[in-house]
């Protein structure tokens, strides 16, 4: 089989197995660039299962990029609680306010645009520009890094994924191509338990399940986390939590974090905190900002 036909082959099977069976999500149901934004910042590092409620209740309040700017960031963490990582809806509440005083409000299609916007990277930008605007470029998450990488049989750099991805994107079927993709890897080329027996393309990868996995190596591959109980994330998280409803004295959001057997570490890690722009403080108590 020839280079150019092993690539429709594998385009064409996987359309055949997933355009007509997309999971279900609000994100998919939409073209605004400000929704799609919205959806791709929460879904970093974070399940569907878990952003899906917080997303439609985030995009009722700030519907544009406009009510985000206009609102205070701690308005915003308090619909974002519950999602962890907080510094993403900082820099989603910059982009807004960037968004409105540099693109007349309006999400920017171009790359270099949206790669300025604080917190975007390559993927997010990407999928912006095809899910929003309808432009042809691929989408790489790490769904889509561990099917290409299993697909050539070798470890990809994030170069070499993205010269891939641009390569193989259908330029009538951009949109349901990369949707598409990102399900196969989610739901069928899983990083633990890949369905290689029946796969749609299993006829044209490399792998197949056999020997040491190629994704596990490639640029974007998920990596296991560091242990939850104890750890700073942890401890950064009930301190959010604990002044969602109000400013809170400086003591009690440590007890909060668990930390008043060490108040050198609760102090060092609400400091952080306060100069991320994450929290504020003034007269011994602790607020959002």
């Amino acid at each position: 089989m020839g280079r150019v036909s092993r690539y429709d082959t594998f385009v064409v099977s996987l359309l055949k197995w997933g355009a007509s069976d997309l999971r279900d999500l609000p994100w998919r149901h939409t073209r605004n660039p400000w929704h799609i934004l919205v959806s791709e910042v929460m879904l970093q590092q974070t399940s569907v299962e878990r952003v899906l409620p917080k997303f439609e209740a985030f995009i009722e309040r700030f519907n544009t990029p406009h009510a985000l700017a206009d609102a205070a960031l701690g308005d915003a963490l308090v619909l974002w609680s519950g999602l962890g990582y907080p510094r993403r809806c900082r820099h989603l509440h910059r982009s807004a306010q960037v968004i409105v005083a540099e693109h007349g409000g309006e999400v920017p299609s171009d790359l270099e645009s949206l790669l300025a916007l604080p917190g975007i990277g390559q993927y997010t930008a990407r999928a912006v520009q095809c899910f929003a605007h309808g432009a042809v470029v691929g989408v790489v998450d790490t769904n889509v890094s561990r099917v290409f990488s299993r697909l050539e049989g070798t470890s990809m750099s994030a170069k070499e994924l993205q010269h891939f991805a641009d390569r193989v994107v259908p330029i009538d079927a951009a949109w349901e191509w990369n949707q598409v993709l990102m399900d196969f890897g989610a739901r069928h080329c899983t990083a633990r338990s890949p369905q290689c027996d029946g796969c749609p393309v299993g006829n044209v990868c490399r792998w197949k399940g056999r020997g040491e996995d190629p994704a596990v190596n490639s640029a974007g591959a998920s990596k296991p986390q560091a242990k939850f109980s104890g750890s700073d994330r942890q401890a950064r998280g009930a301190a959010m939590r604990a002044v969602i409803k109000g400013s809170v004295l400086v003591a009690d959001v440590i007890e909060a974090m668990q930390l008043s057997h060490d108040p050198d570490r609760g102090e060092r890690l609400l400091q952080d905190l306060i100069q991320e722009g994450l929290l504020v403080t003034a007269n011994g108590r602790v607020s959002l900002p």
